[in-house]
């Protein structure tokens, strides 16, 4: 929602009045509860902000008046004053503006944590956050120390700064992940997770990061279940699924995810609703090759249902793509020239652009072409460019998988043995109350016992003096047990091993070998492949490694492709690999994926195969077979 211009005036006019909250020693101090120093009005505007963010940044102006007066070094001064800058920049982009309190934002964020710091102490082997939850203030705390990283990434993300954005992401879902358990993420709590999210999945998506940007989405998807929120925000994120599985080929996935978000739509007169449909009709034609006419015939009907402009021209964008495709240059070129000339959508006029030097080289449009390649310029590096941003950025995603996967590990630590202590609780339990009661019944019956033996010697002695005599009696006792006895026998353990040949003797599998092996520089699974992209197989290497496999195992792979079509090249080239005994993170850095991608693999040629043993145990057993 826009800010009407009157309304900018007085927020410029309040920002110019605000000055920086300074770190006195009194503001580092722990506080006692942010629910008593906290101003009730800042409370109320947070409480508003959730639902009606304009009307909050209406209301928030005139407290920074109150909330940052100069020279005034309270600890309710400060807290609130911070508060009130970190409120202020979250309004700012939920009211489509952009951050103008920068620095004193960034001292929010120093603030929070400082205060955060104290109220979860680092204990002796367990990390930082992870200390005793406390009470409801330190949620408080937490949550807006979360928030300040959250709304401090939107600024960098604003400003081209990818990497800085996603550490303060990244940071943000930490604290969240540390000092919350799954069952409090709910609410606003789980709709901050799933925005999140969100900003991950853009920040990756325009790098064009698909695999990354995916597990994020899902992340995000994850937390908008969670809560009762707007049916575009998950209509939104089923489409941007679609739209990198559709970038990766993978169309099938690709067509299940948009209509997934189509469904999830109730609204269909907005323009989402309109993309979904381009992408459906644009993937339809790619599915369906010669079928162009109901193509375009959906995309005519969706550009004159187009609102404004910038649709107009990605409509015009989609048609034009499909007539060049069709090699259809004369009608390409119209659509395209319009879209050059009059988007204002850097990518959409760059994919003109691209798109219009091809029709130019191919019709002999000498002089038009200049212009089109001039524009072009400047993105000639851009990939170049990127690339050690795209690496800072899967460096921190790995870290981010490392660390989920480590707390996933931890977590299934920590349940099983709090199983296993209840387990062994409860049988304790039990085995105690059977010896107690145990004993219990043994005392009560020699009491009674000794009852009854005393009651017959009386009624004896009473006898003989009434009859004058004396009887001698003898008593005997016996006693028996039993006890039983069970063995355990155990299970046999069959082994099957497999022989490579004389496979792993070919040159190209010993300098494969030697190279995975070098003690100087060992293959770490916690490294990135980046890393060891010296070692890295050359097509050439390929093609070696592909004639040696054949060699040695040639009938056999060719049988594998006509049992198994589903097989791809990559695919055989893993298989080639698994059979020299490497691992995947060795295969990983061979092929320089990341690691997760060839995990992913492994598990999908164990599905065709229909075996969860090892790949290699997998060809041996099939070979003999």
């Amino acid at each position: 929602m826009y800010l009407k211009g009157r309304y900018l005036l007085l927020l410029l006019l309040a920002l110019a009045a605000c000055t920086p909250c300074h770190n006195d020693p009194v503001e580092t101090r722990l506080i006692a509860s942010p629910t008593t120093i906290a101003s009730s009005e800042l409370i109320s505007i947070d409480s508003l902000m959730w639902q009606q963010p304009d009307s909050a940044l209406m209301r928030l102006l005139p407290c920074f008046d109150t909330c940052c007066r100069d020279g005034v070094h309270t600890v309710s001064t400060a807290y609130n004053c911070h508060y009130a800058h970190l409120l202020l920049a979250e309004l700012l982009y939920k009211n489509d503006c952009a951050q103008t309190n920068r620095p004193e934002l960034q001292q929010a964020v120093s603030y929070f944590d400082s205060l955060v710091r104290q109220a979860f102490p680092p204990f002796k082997g367990v990390p930082e956050g992870r200390g005793i939850h406390t009470n409801n203030s330190n949620d408080i705390l937490s949550f807006l120390d979360a928030r300040a990283h959250y709304i401090n990434g939107v600024g960098y993300y604003e400003s081209d700064s990818a990497v800085d954005a996603c550490k303060e992401y990244l940071k943000a879902l930490e604290i969240m992940d540390e000092r919350f358990g799954e069952k409090e993420l709910v609410g606003k709590k789980a709709k901050f997770m799933a925005m999140t999210y969100t900003r991950l999945t853009e920040l990756f998506s325009d790098f064009y990061l698909h695999e990354q940007a995916i597990c994020y989405a899902h992340q995000s998807m994850f937390y908008y279940k969670k809560q009762a929120t707007s049916s575009w925000f998950s209509s939104w994120v089923l489409n941007k699924i679609g739209t990198h599985y559709d970038m990766m080929d993978e169309l099938d996935s690709a067509s299940l995810y948009y209509q997934q978000a189509s469904v999830a739509l109730n609204d269909t007169s907005i323009i989402l609703y309109r993309d979904i449909a381009a992408h459906q009709a644009f993937l339809h034609y790619r599915q369906n090759i010669g079928r162009t006419e109901s193509t375009m015939q959906q995309l005519r009907q969706l550009l004159s249902l187009s609102t404004n402009e910038e649709e107009k021209h990605a409509r015009r964008l989609t048609i034009g793509g499909i007539f060049i495709r069709e090699k259809q240059l004369d009608s390409a070129w119209q659509y395209l020239n319009m879209v050059y000339f009059e988007t204002s959508n850097v990518s959409a006029k760059k994919q003109a652009a691209e798109w219009l030097v091809e029709i130019c080289k191919e019709q002999g449009r000498d002089s038009e072409i200049i212009e089109y390649a001039n524009y072009l310029v400047p993105f000639a590096n851009q990939d170049e460019n990127n690339s050690g941003l795209k690496s800072q950025l899967l460096e921190l995603y790995d870290k981010y998988r490392q660390k989920a996967q480590e707390k996933q590990h931890h977590d299934e630590v920590e349940r099983h043995t709090k199983l296993i202590v209840l387990v062994l609780g409860g049988m304790s339990t039990i085995l105690l109350s059977v010896i107690v009661f145990y004993r219990k019944n043994r005392r009560s019956k020699q009491k009674l016992e000794a009852q009854m033996e005393a009651e017959r010697h009386a009624h004896k002695m009473q006898q003989a003096a009434l009859a004058g005599r004396l009887k001698h009696s003898n008593a005997a006792l016996k006693e028996q047990s039993k006890t039983k006895a069970s063995t355990i026998t155990p299970l046999p353990l069959a082994t099957h091993s497999n022989n490579a040949e004389n496979y792993i003797d070919e040159s190209v599998c010993q300098q494969i070998l030697a190279a995975c092996n070098d003690k100087n520089n060992p293959i770490k699974s916690t490294v990135p492949v980046s890393a060891y992209a010296i070692i890295a197989l050359s097509d050439v290497q390929k093609a070696r490694l592909k004639k040696a496999a054949m060699r040695h195992y040639g009938s056999f792979f060719e049988k594998l492709r006509q049992h198994y079509p589903e097989l791809k090249e990559k695919d055989f080239l893993y298989c080639y690999l698994c059979l020299l005994g490497l691992d995947n993170a060795q295969i990983a850095v061979l092929l320089q994926n990341s690691i997760s991608t060839i995990w992913e693999r492994e598990n999908r040629l164990k599905k065709i195969f229909g075996s969860e043993n090892k790949i290699a145990i997998i060809l041996f057993g099939l070979m003999n077979n």
